[in-house]
C-alpha cells in the first residue's frame, strides 16, 4: 500500500500556504483516493498554525517543521525539513508544488532517501499503476511516466488543477524536531521590484503578450516606441495583468532597434520561453503561429489583436479575433479600465 505525503510551504506572508501548494494537496487527495492510500500533510514554515488550518478535511496526519531558520527559502535548513517528513510519514510517493523553493530540495532529498524525482509534473493518475504525466522540450512531447522505485517525489506544475478548499474543521498538528546542519548562509533580506514594475505575475488572471509589431514603424511611417511603453505599462497596473513577449521582440535588444525597456528574455513565452497558465489571454502585435501553439497551450481563453486575419496565430488558434490597430485598442481599453476602477472606487 502507498503512503503518500504532500509536501508543502508558506507564502511570502510566513503564514498562510501557496496556491500551488494547495493544488498539490488537492492533487494529493484525488490519488489516495485512487490508490487508496493513507495521505499525510507536510508543512515547512516559520509559522505553520495558519497554514494547518488550510488543510482541514485532509483526514489525514499533517505534520510540521516549524522555527525561523524555516522563514526564507535555503537549501540546507529546507532539504533538512523535508527530509524528517518524509521520514516521519515514512512516504512511499511524495507530491510537491514545483516552486522556486521545493525545485532545487526535493531532487537532492531524494538522492538522499534512495528515491527517484521528476519535475514539471502536469497531471496524475492512476493506472495500472501510478501514471504521472510532464512535457519535454519547451512543452511540445508529452509523456506518460510511471516508476517502481520508492519513494517517488513529484514536483507539480502550477495552474493545472484546482487549489484545496479545507472544510474549517479543527486540525492537530504533530511537530516534526529536525536537527539542522551547520549553516553556511543567512537570509539578511530581500530585494524586489516594487509590485507596480513587477510584470511578471504568474497568479494574474490574464497575460499580456506583446510583440515585435509594436516597436515597427506604424502608419504615420514612424516607431512609437514610448507610446507602446505607456499604453502597455497602463493596462499591466490597471488589469493588474502579467506580462508575456515573443522571442523576436526580447531579441531587438541586441539588433539595435526600438525596443520596450522593460521587457527581458524571462517574459519569453513560445517554443523558447515559458508556457505560462492564465484564465484568459490577450496577444497583440504579434505574427506567426508557432509562438503561440506552444506558448499558450494552457490558457484557456484567448484573444488576439491583429491587422493581419490571415496571419498563422489569427487563423485557428485564437478564439476571438480584433482586426484592428493594437495602439487605438488599447488606449481605448485602457480608458474604459481606468473609468471602471475609478467608479468602483
Amino acid at each position: 500500500m502507498e503512503k503518500l505525503l504532500v509536501l508543502t510551504h508558506v507564502d511570502e506572508s510566513g503564514e498562510a500556504l501557496t496556491k500551488a501548494s494547495l493544488e498539490a494537496v488537492a492533487a494529493g487527495m484525488e490519488m489516495a483516493g485512487a490508490v487508496e492510500a493513507s495521505v499525510t500533510i507536510g508543512i515547512v514554515g516559520a509559522r505553520t498554525e495558519t497554514a494547518a488550518q488550510q488543510v482541514a478535511g485532509t483526514a489525514g496526519r499533517v505534520l510540521a517543521v516549524a522555527g525561523e531558520a524555516f522563514a526564507e527559502a535555503r537549501y540546507a535548513s529546507d532539504a533538512a525539513a523535508c527530509e524528517a517528513l518524509c521520514r516521519a510519514a515514512a512516504a512511499t510517493l511524495v507530491f510537491a508544488p514545483a516552486s522556486s523553493r521545493f525545485d532545487r530540495v526535493l531532487p537532492g532529498v531524494a538522492y538522499r532517501l534512495g528515491g527517484f524525482s521528476d519535475t514539471h509534473v502536469t497531471a496524475v493518475a492512476k493506472g495500472e499503476t501510478v501514471e504521472a504525466t510532464r512535457w519535454f522540450y519547451r512543452q511540445r512531447v508529452e509523456a506518460v511516466l510511471r516508476r517502481a522505485t520508492r519513494p517517488w517525489f513529484l514536483l507539480l506544475e502550477a495552474g493545472t488543477r484546482a487549489p484545496w478548499a479545507g472544510s474549517g474543521n479543527a486540525v492537530k498538528v504533530e511537530t516534526v524536531a529536525v536537527e539542522l546542519p551547520a549553516l553556511r548562509t543567512k537570509v539578511t533580506g530581500v530585494r524586489a521590484p516594487r509590485q507596480g514594475e513587477q510584470t511578471i505575475r504568474p497568479d494574474a488572471k490574464i497575460l499580456f503578450v506583446a510583440g515585435a509589431g509594436w516597436t515597427k514603424k506604424q502608419a504615420d511611417g514612424k516607431v512609437h516606441a514610448a507610446e507602446a511603453e505607456s499604453l502597455i505599462l497602463n493596462f499591466l497596473h490597471v488589469a493588474d495583468a502579467s506580462l508575456g513577449s515573443s522571442k523576436s521582440l526580447v531579441d531587438q535588444s541586441g539588433e539595435n532597434q526600438a525596443v520596450l525597456g522593460f521587457l527581458t528574455h524571462l517574459n519569453q513565452i513560445g517554443q523558447t520561453g515559458a508556457t505560462p497558465r492564465h484564465p484568459k489571454g490577450l496577444s497583440t502585435c504579434c505574427h506567426g503561429e508557432e509562438p503561440h501553439v506552444v506558448g499558450w497551450r494552457f490558457i484557456t481563453e484567448r484573444r488576439a489583436v491583429s491587422l493581419d486575419p490571415n496571419c498563422g496565430w489569427a487563423r485557428g488558434k485564437a478564439d476571438v479575433l480584433y482586426v484592428a490597430d493594437a495602439f487605438k485598442v488599447m488606449a481605448k481599453v485602457n480608458a474604459l479600465l481606468a473609468d471602471r476602477k475609478q467608479a468602483s472606487n
